[in-house]
């Protein structure tokens, strides 16, 4: 009974924040290169920003591991209301069948996506999956944080999930793409979880402090997404 009434709610409050979202993205192309190369690509990002991702990301047909406990039936049924597809399997239990399922949806050409220090954290540690996968599937890997001008922090969950106030402003910071050798052995896989790792940690602190920095700071960030030097948009203007 519990479940289609959680999931109602939880869905008509994304359905009615969402659409009043002021959205900046910070390196888009990065992103884009993937879908430009005709590429089926794997999302990686912290759980904590899961609500404006559902939104920003709705209506694409990306597919996303999906546990099967109680939170998992709920969350199930709003994100395939938002336009994502699901496959069942969790990291902590039955990991490899959520990945196997992944890498089938991969195989179709369907974009994938972690919340990777998800279900249950410890937060903000990456765990494997998305580098197990890149492997087996020759897939790059997207990562991208979402930060939040005003909304509100729950302090007591392991994630400290977020939810934005209506009409916040909000960033998505998109890295480079990341990419693991086909033929990679351990040694890349733990190379690879590191730098995914590291990406993870540097969006997140970079969208987490967008809406403190000066406008000179966030002409650089972009700068530097865009793979122009930081301070070229800047001359830029300052010579028209």
């Amino acid at each position: 009974m519990q479940i289609p009434i959680i999931a109602a709610a939880v869905y008509g409050v994304i359905r009615v924040i969402g659409p009043t979202l002021d959205v900046e993205i910070v390196g888009i192309q990065n992103a884009a290169q993937i879908r430009n190369n005709s590429e089926a690509g794997i999302g990686v990002f912290w759980h904590r920003c899961i609500f404006p991702a559902a939104w920003i990301w709705r209506n694409r047909g990306v597919v996303v591991m999906n546990t099967v406990n109680f939170d998992g039936q709920w969350t199930r049924k709003v994100i395939e209301w938002l336009g994502f597809g699901t496959a069942q399997g969790s990291s902590s239990r039955g990991g490899m069948a959520g990945l196997t399922a992944l890498a089938a949806r991969l195989g179709e050409g369907k974009h994938v996506a972690f919340t990777v220090d998800g279900p249950r954290g410890p937060r903000y540690v990456a765990k494997p999956g998305p580098v197990i996968l890149a492997r087996r599937m020759n897939c790059p890997i997207s990562v991208f944080h979402i930060g939040i001008e005003s909304g509100y922090t729950f302090k007591k969950s392991w994630d400290l999930f977020k939810i934005p106030m209506p009409f916040s402003k909000a960033v998505m910071i998109c890295a480079p793409v990341i990419r693991m050798k086909p033929d990679g052995v351990g040694e890349d896989l733990k190379a690879t979880l590191a730098e995914m790792q590291s990406a993870l940690e540097r969006v997140r602190d970079e969208a987490e402090a967008w809406f403190s920095m000066s406008e000179d700071e966030k002409s650089d960030l972009r700068d530097v997404y865009a793979g122009r030097a930081p301070g070229a948009s800047r001359e830029k203007h300052r010579h028209h």
